[in-house]
């Protein structure tokens, strides 16, 4: 059986979460982070059509607290997962889709506070396994989003 052939990523990269309106993100490629996570804030709770909901903000560009995006998602689950400090944390799940360059696929995201934290999002290895191999010498080795302009200069 061939296998296929594995794209490369830098360390960080800039991608895109089309589905939540995030045109561009900065994200750290953290491959000893199982499950990928997003800066959410002002997260509420809530039920549509029986259907339970997340409603929550978010701060896509580093440094930037002036560019907010008010997104909903379908929560999938609520999982517990260990923080930087090794903290056991309950972090509500979503499923949305990632771009990095020109591809697209579904990934599984949780939400959490990463305000103190030196990226907005990480890209867990979930994320990337069967699909990417990590370049940690290098940055940026992935076209940018299309829409990177319009985001990142509102």
């Amino acid at each position: 059986m061939a296998t296929k052939p594995y794209g490369t990523i830098g360390w960080r990269e800039w991608i895109a979460l089309p589905e939540l309106g995030v045109h561009a993100i900065k994200v750290k490629i953290d491959t000893g982070a199982r499950s990928s996570a997003l800066h959410a804030f002002d997260l509420e709770r809530f039920e549509r059509d029986g259907q339970a909901m997340v409603r929550f903000q978010a701060h896509p560009i580093q440094r930037d607290d002036s560019h907010i995006v008010t997104i909903e998602a379908a929560l999938l689950e609520d999982r517990m997962v260990r923080n930087s400090g090794g903290q056991a944390e309950l972090r509500p799940v979503i499923l949305t889709t990632v771009q990095v360059g020109r591809v697209t696929w579904p990934i599984e995201l949780t939400l959490t506070n990463r305000d103190e934290m030196g990226f907005r999002m990480l890209l867990g290895r979930q994320a990337v396994r069967r699909r990417y191999l990590v370049d940690p010498g290098h940055s940026y080795l992935q076209p940018l989003p299309e829409d990177f302009l319009v985001s990142a200069h509102p």
